[in-house]
């Protein structure tokens, strides 16, 4: 199994969400009606409903910026697309990170020095068992978060609302890096060519490094963990990303080296977007009550 298997399910969530959110937010009125100031039952919804209106890129336009009543929902969704991406992609070069970037530069080095050893010793038995949980857990967790947001729009749930929104904006994140660091890397998959996992041979869309499932996986499930930072929630969402990741190495299907890029990789991400446009509706939005927070802050 390739990352063909992977393209489809992770297209189809993308897909799929972005036309729900579309055709949902068309419906939705562009301004504030008067009659909410009256609707609002205490200051903290006031501050939440402006706050809602300056960040979310799939609601009203900010009154602050009178540019964004000109500017539709795609534009406004590229807009702060192109934000994340200058963010996440100037991150590694920033002086305060460099010591953080040596680190897991090091760290990679030495699992890539002890891949091929590594993956040696695996059997070559349950193979397809290890197959089948990894897109069952990948595709399961995109799912949940994904009716999540459905029922959030029809019901005009704010916290459901959100965590889609920021699902599908971490998903998309993710894509563009994982894109370009497969176009990079180009690694052989442990059971292709002489089984050493060489880089730069396919330099396409279907190389080793980094490991797509467990990314896509680990930047949905930081995003449900951080909305509903409860100790079930954080089971099960680190969990299916955990599975993901353990199975994409029993599966033969990459390196360790692979997986644990992509799990961080996909962390980090989820991590950014969660932290750069969440709201008071999670606690975790509050800097110090999440140890994600400490991380990003530090990647900043």
């Amino acid at each position: 199994m390739n990352t063909k298997n992977l393209r489809g399910p992770v297209l189809v969530i993308l897909a799929t969400l972005l036309c729900c959110s579309i055709s949902f937010s068309q419906n939705q009125p562009t301004t504030i009606p008067p009659s909410v100031p009256d609707a609002v039952s205490s200051p903290f919804d006031k501050h939440h409903a402006a706050f809602r209106m300056q960040t979310s890129p799939f609601g009203t336009p900010s009154p602050d910026n009178p540019q964004d009543s000109h500017d539709g929902i795609v534009v406004r969704s590229l807009k702060r697309f192109g934000k994340d991406q200058a963010e996440i992609y100037s991150a590694p070069f920033r002086l305060r990170n460099l010591k953080w970037d040596a680190l897991v530069l090091a760290g990679t080095a030495g699992l890539i020095a002890t891949d091929r050893q590594a993956s040696r010793a695996l059997p070559n038995t349950h193979l397809s068992l290890s197959r089948n949980l990894s897109n069952a857990s990948l595709v399961g967790t995109s799912a949940a978060l994904g009716g999540l947001w459905i029922y959030g729009m029809k019901t005009h749930n704010e916290h459901a609302n959100e965590t889609g929104e920021l699902t599908l904006e971490s998903l998309a994140n993710t894509f563009t890096v994982y894109t370009l660091t497969q176009f990079l890397s180009g690694r052989e998959r442990p059971r292709e060519g002489t089984g050493n996992g060489r880089f730069w041979i396919h330099n396409g869309f279907d190389s080793s490094f980094p490991a797509g499932h467990p990314m896509f996986t680990w930047a949905i499930a930081t995003v449900a963990a951080h909305e509903y930072p409860r100790p079930w929630v954080e089971v099960l969402a680190y969990g299916a990303a955990a599975t993901v990741s353990v199975t994409r190495y029993t599966a033969r299907l990459h390196y360790p080296s692979d997986v644990v890029a992509g799990s961080l990789l996909g962390y980090l991400i989820g991590t950014h977007i969660f932290h750069s446009h969440c709201t008071a509706l999670s606690d975790a939005c509050h800097p110090h009550h999440s140890t994600a927070a400490k991380i990003l802050a530090i990647l900043r």
